[in-house]
């Protein structure tokens, strides 16, 4: 059986996402509250006005969802400035991701990413038979992107920046961008996936909208998992030039968003009070830990999105499973070649004292 699946396929990694809560109680037994740090998720949830969408539209969900996303795309369109047309909306980002090399890259082109950049970007590349490079990082675990540029030959269709990148946290800055992009052929599609944009604090992060505005042939991903808190309903979109963003659509599966997750990320955007007060509270959480990691002896890379990347200098699995005893779950990332890191969430401040708390107690013994 194993000769129907094609080796390209059979050969790839499967994606670990975080331990769920349900798994993490049923398979250790534990009682009480468990606090899960493992997958960037909002610790304040969803806008109350995007809950009331999804219960205003729970009883419609016997019809199909509009195709076209009419109402979300007209709003973001309005939000960002651009045409209707493009805007692209997918199941979060990572069918976006699937989506740009689906459309872009055929077997035996080339897609470039970054040594820890978000594991789906190789993965994906791997699903349709395109050749996946992946350039070193910098030092600091950041992508280089004058490498990434050394790295483009005839036979590059597209190159993936995360910015902030996932799981380091770290960002190219306005001056990197700049740099890198005046290298890449204008044949060349660079895909900016910015899941964590509305994190980013520091002022030299480039706006990635100009290169769209000056006919660059770029993409830009952006989502509502993360600081919208719609993780479950699967939302996400894309921002392209017009040509772009007619050959995503026309590779785009139909009825790819649901109802409800339209629904919910429409109302989600007419909430500011809820996005400043998730950014007010990932910033004070993040910072009170680094004190406390650094109180701790604790390496670990500042970061621009909602988690923080720690160095344990220690097999980190096992620091996890020690966790997870604790009924705290992290994100260990060996997957990411990084077997003594960990990935932390920020979380409400009295979940962030749990886990170092428990921390605290497992590097003490």
């Amino acid at each position: 059986m194993g000769d129907l699946v094609r080796s390209n396929i059979g050969s790839l990694a499967r994606y670990k996402p975080g331990k769920p809560i349900d798994e993490v109680r049923r398979e250790l037994g534990l009682e009480g509250e468990i606090i899960k740090l493992a997958s960037n998720e909002n610790p304040l949830g969803p806008s109350p006005k995007a809950v009331a969408a999804i219960r205003e539209q729970a009883e419609t969900v016997y019809l199909y969802p509009d195709d076209w996303g009419f109402s979300l795309r007209r709003a973001l369109a309005q939000k960002h400035e651009v045409a209707e047309d493009q805007v692209v909306l997918g199941a979060g980002s990572c069918e976006l991701i699937e989506l740009c090399i689906l459309t872009f890259a055929g077997p035996e082109d080339e897609v470039i990413s970054a040594q820890y950049g978000f594991a789906i970007f190789a993965k994906a590349t791997q699903v349709v038979g395109a050749v996946k490079l992946v350039v070193p990082a910098k030092p600091d675990l950041g992508h280089d992107l004058e490498a990434m540029a050394d790295a483009v030959t005839d036979r590059t269709r597209i190159i993936f920046i995360a910015n902030p990148n996932n799981p380091t946290g770290s960002v190219s800055t306005t001056q990197e961008v700049a740099e890198f992009m005046k290298r890449v052929p204008e044949n060349v599609v660079v895909v900016f996936d910015e899941a964590y944009y509305e994190f980013v604090d520091r002022e030299d992060y480039p706006e990635s909208m100009d290169y769209l505005r000056s006919g660059r042939n770029v993409v830009i991903l952006r989502t509502f998992s993360k600081t919208y808190g719609l993780a479950g309903l699967r939302i996400g979109y894309a921002i392209a030039t017009p040509e772009l963003a007619n050959g995503m659509n026309q590779a785009r599966k139909p009825f790819n968003t649901t109802r409800l997750g339209q629904a919910a990320a429409l109302a989600a955007l007419e909430d500011e009070e809820h996005l400043q007060s998730t950014l007010k509270l990932n910033r004070e959480s993040r910072e009170w830990l680094y004190g406390e990691l650094a109180r701790l002896n604790v390496k670990y890379y500042r970061s621009e999105a909602n988690f923080v990347l720690v160095d344990l200098k220690r097999k980190a699995q096992d620091v996890f499973e020690r966790l997870l005893r604790e009924g705290v779950v992290v994100r260990p990332l060996q997957g990411y070649d990084l077997p003594e890191c960990i990935r932390v969430s920020i979380g409400k401040r009295e979940h962030m004292e749990v886990f170092v708390k428990a921390l605290a107690k497992i590097l003490e013994h």
